[in-house]
């Protein structure tokens, strides 16, 4: 066994460890154990190849093909996280909307996750400082949930003190287009024309430059507020999950 083959294998079995911790004892990064496990997986097929080139030419031009996909989606994957990072630290709060749309996220029973209770509270922050617009809480009901998204939205920004005269809900969206796409209609029974309006859109760091490239799609002219999630760990699964999701944002959505 050549020295770089011990490398791989040591990373492989590094990369299952980190598998089997994610999918079974670390809470909230079940994508990446996933990953790390599609990523051992490749370090093992690196090795096979490997051998192959040394004993057939096919090998060898298999080995070279393996060798430059993978560093295209290396190179790939670094731009669109540059995009990502860059995008999501962008401080839009001071700047003024005609309305918000606050994006929903995931409700244990009636409580918000870890993701949406940063979304309020970005989103309750945002609304103090800017006193005279309203906001559509975007967001239905899925499994785990005992009340919709928007539901527990307007629970927790009215104990953050904001009027709830303010806050118009939207309760049918499962998805990021259906948000914008249903959060649309409420505007307008509202009296805003979301053709014209400025809309400041509250969702994580990591999720803006999807959602605006969403609602720029859908015709919306929007500021991004983003929140942070205050457990680096949990945030850089979700920096890196965003790839594959932007990729599939621009094939299917």
């Amino acid at each position: 066994m050549t020295k770089r083959e011990k490398v791989l294998w040591v990373l492989a079995v590094f990369l299952l460890l980190v598998s089997l911790l994610s999918l079974t004892v670390v809470p909230g990064i079940r994508f990446s154990g996933v990953l790390a496990l599609g990523l051992a997986g490749v370090c093992l097929l690196a090795v096979f190849l490997g051998r192959w080139a040394e004993k057939s030419r096919i090998g060898k031009w298999c080995q070279r093909i393996f060798l430059v996909g993978l560093s295209t989606v290396f190179l790939l994957f670094l731009l669109v996280e540059g995009l990502l990072l860059s995008h999501g630290e962008r401080d839009n709060s001071a700047l003024p909307a005609d309305a918000v749309i606050v994006l929903g996220a995931g409700v244990n029973g009636e409580t918000p996750s870890l993701i949406l209770r940063s979304r309020i509270d970005a989103a309750a922050g945002y609304l103090k400082a800017h006193p005279d617009i309203p906001a559509v809480l975007s967001g239905g009901q899925g499994d785990g949930e005992n009340i919709t998204e928007a539901e527990c939205m307007r629970r927790e920004l009215t104990a953050l003190g904001i009027d709830e005269s303010r806050l118009l809900l939207e309760n049918r969206s499962t998805s990021t287009a259906e948000n914008f796409a249903f959060s649309k209609e409420v505007l307008r029974q509202a009296g805003i024309d979301p053709e014209t309006a400025v809309v400041a859109v509250v969702t994580n760091d990591f999720h803006c430059f999807r959602a605006h490239l969403i609602a720029q799609r859908q015709g919306l002219t929007v500021l991004d507020i983003p929140a942070e999630v205050p457990w680096p760990l949990l945030n850089a699964n979700y920096y890196v999950r965003e790839f594959f999701a932007l990729g599939k944002t621009l094939i299917f959505d």
